[in-house]
């Protein structure tokens, strides 16, 4: 049968790989040209979303080759202070830990492995539209072609087409009142910065969240969330305001951001930091949301790409397991996925709030941390019921 996926980027491609393991036949459609990078700069792929990798038969060393192992979090603030020192999963029982990569070369992987797999790749296909019949369902494209299939999957992300039409009058994605920006360094550092392997810092500056980790090839990987009460504009910064405010938010900080900044040639961003709401409607009889278009969460929860793969072997599964009852195979799947992803959206927003406190709220914050972190992990990771969980 025949799968039409709405959306080329990670969680498309790996929900078509994940339907052609399942014996369906895929068809992936991408809004953008051939010749579109992805947007971001990077992000991580946690243990628990390489498992889901390994369920489709993908190897985790090969897909994420042009990444890094970074399975420690280094946690401060901009006086310069350590406030923990934290484990972000692995290695798990095949020797993998959690891993930074580039957006767009995570992309590659995946969009080569599903060119591997004979998985047909059409760009220039927005979805626009949608029609359902007894055992078929027909896609709308905006350059007015359609195909039909037994399936639609919108995995067209946080502004999904896909559910807007299922929910017409559904929620808006949230924004979190921060924004994100991101580099890489293309000359030196002028600061000392901690050559350990595998290493993530982040802190919490007086005026701005800043990230690092120094890559295998020497260079910073980097990103900041500044505090935000409206979401940007398009077009409202240039290249040079956005580098010369960034510079303004860490200027006094005890963290290299500045320096970091300041070797990076181009500063990617501003991003609006968005979650989603709760939606109502996942599916319909042959059509499902995947991905950020049923569930975007924070890039505080690290879990974007993870709960993506997560999704897309779940609904593989349930296909699979169910042939021929594709309505009760969607049923399944968010019957499945629902209450965790959930879970996990609300576990990001929380992570996020931590980074807009004022000043009051920032120094108990940093009193607390030590504290609170010591307790937690006294006994077990907190976090396990986010790595640890397999399909």
């Amino acid at each position: 049968m025949t799968a039409l996926v709405a959306g080329g980027g990670i969680a498309g491609t790996v929900t078509a790989l994940a339907l052609h393991r399942a014996g369906w036949a895929p068809q992936l459609f991408e809004a953008y040209p051939a010749d579109a990078g992805q947007q971001g700069a990077f992000l991580t792929v946690a243990v628990n979303g390489l498992a889901a990798l390994r369920a489709l038969d993908l190897d985790p060393a090969v897909v994420l080759a042009a990444g890094y192992p970074t399975p420690t979090l280094v946690l401060g603030n901009g006086a310069g202070r350590r406030l923990a020192v934290l484990p972000l999963g692995g290695p798990d029982a095949e020797g993998t830990t959690t891993t930074t990569i580039r957006r767009a070369d995570l992309y590659a992987a995946l969009r080569a492995a599903a060119v591997e797999r004979g998985i047909p790749i059409a760009y220039g296909k927005r979805l626009t539209g949608l029609a359902e019949e007894p055992g078929l369902v027909t896609a709308a494209f905006g350059d007015g072609s359609t195909a039909t299939g037994e399936l639609l999957v919108g995995a067209d992300g946080l502004h999904s087409r896909t559910r807007r039409l299922l929910n017409p009058d559904g929620p808006a994605p949230a924004f979190l009142g921060l924004l994100n920006a991101g580099g890489f360094s293309t000359a030196p550092v002028e600061a000392d910065l901690d050559p350990a392997p595998g290493v993530v810092h982040m802190a919490f500056g007086r005026r701005a969240f800043f990230g690092w980790s120094t890559a295998p090839d020497g260079s910073v990987w980097w990103f900041a969330n500044p505090p935000r009460k409206d979401p940007v504009r398009p077009g409202e910064f240039t290249p040079q305001a956005w580098r010369a405010h960034l510079l303004e938010l860490f200027t006094g900080d005890a963290i290299p951001a500045a320096a970091i900044i300041r070797a990076t040639g181009e500063v990617l961003g501003p991003w609006n930091t968005d979650d989603l709401p709760r939606v109502p409607v996942w599916r319909t009889g042959r059509t499902v949301l995947v991905g950020d278009a049923a569930h975007a969460v924070s890039p505080s929860s690290g879990q974007g790409a993870s709960m993506a793969m997560e999704d897309a072997v779940t609904l593989g599964r349930c296909l699979a397991g169910r042939p021929g009852d594709v309505p009760g195979a969607l049923a399944g799947y968010e019957h499945t996925r629902r209450a965790r992803v959930e879970k996990v959206v609300a576990y990001g927003r929380r992570n996020g709030s931590g980074k807009t406190a004022g000043p009051v709220g920032a120094a108990i914050r940093d009193a607390m941390i030590p504290v609170v972190m010591r307790m937690l992990y006294r006994k077990r990771d907190p976090q396990s019921w986010i790595l640890d969980h397999r399909v």
